[in-house]
């Protein structure tokens, strides 16, 4: 367990040696204060049963900067350290394959935790300011960061995939958001075909990252996306595994 943290430890400090890491915590909080500000104002408009929560995490203003994080995060997790060399060093050190693979993962998972942590205090001032709660229950909010933390623990992990597959920060990107973008695009085909088979849409809706959010926010906690995101995330996560052994034996 020492060597663990340790390698997480060295993990979660790279990200704050780089410069990209407060290019993207600075865009992510612009992002997620306009989208907080806007749903407020939407709601302001007219009266509504959508609570500031559904408004805050159901939108495209929410949507965008949500995917376009992963890539950013994860493309140098692997990629520089086989552009570098570093991973050799790092490879033939007294540390299993697991422990490497477990660390660079739960290094980026930390770091995405950290973009969302400043979000509650959205929710503080909303209350403070107005007097009303943000949501009608406190099963919304602790399903929508419930669900946050799933979705970025099975993307952070593909964009991990997508950064032990190749030598390129850009090209580890550029994979990561076509990965992610095709299973959200997946979760849209029930909007997009509007199929009047019912079974066509439970089996969409399964997959549908915008349909679980729907449904966390308003409280509603369903354990077939937690059976989804986790069992994909380890799945993904074995995938990584197994990369990063041919990659590392094979140099």
């Amino acid at each position: 367990m020492r060597t663990f943290l340790t390698l997480l430890g060295r993990e979660v400090k790279s990200f704050f040696y780089s410069p990209i890491a407060y290019v993207v915590l600075f865009f992510f909080l612009v992002a997620t204060g306009f989208n907080f500000y806007s749903g407020v104002s939407f709601l302001n408009q007219s009266p509504s049963e959508v609570t500031v929560v559904e408004a805050a995490f159901n939108t495209v203003l929410f949507w965008f900067p949500f995917v376009l994080i992963f890539p950013l995060i994860t493309m140098r997790t692997y990629a520089d350290e086989f552009r570098m060399g570093t991973i050799e060093t790092l490879s033939t050190a007294p540390v299993s394959d697991w422990q490497i693979v477990l660390s660079k993962f739960f290094g980026a998972l930390t770091f995405y935790i950290l973009l969302w942590a400043p979000s509650f205090l959205y929710f503080v001032a909303f209350k403070q300011i107005t007097g009303k709660e943000a949501a009608l229950a406190a099963g919304a909010f602790g399903g929508s960061y419930l669900l946050l933390l799933l979705l970025g623990a099975f993307y952070v992990a593909l964009g991990c995939l997508a950064s032990a597959l190749t030598n390129e920060q850009i090209n580890a990107a550029v994979m990561t958001f076509v990965a992610i973008f095709g299973f959200f695009v997946t979760g849209l085909l029930g909007f997009i075909l509007n199929s009047p088979s019912q079974a066509v849409r439970d089996v969409i809706a399964y997959f549908s990252a915008v349909e679980h959010m729907a449904d966390f926010s308003r409280g509603i906690i369903d354990s077939r996306p937690l059976v989804w995101y986790v069992s994909m995330t380890v799945f993904v996560l074995f995938l990584n595994h197994q990369v990063f052994q041919y990659r590392k034996w094979k140099a």
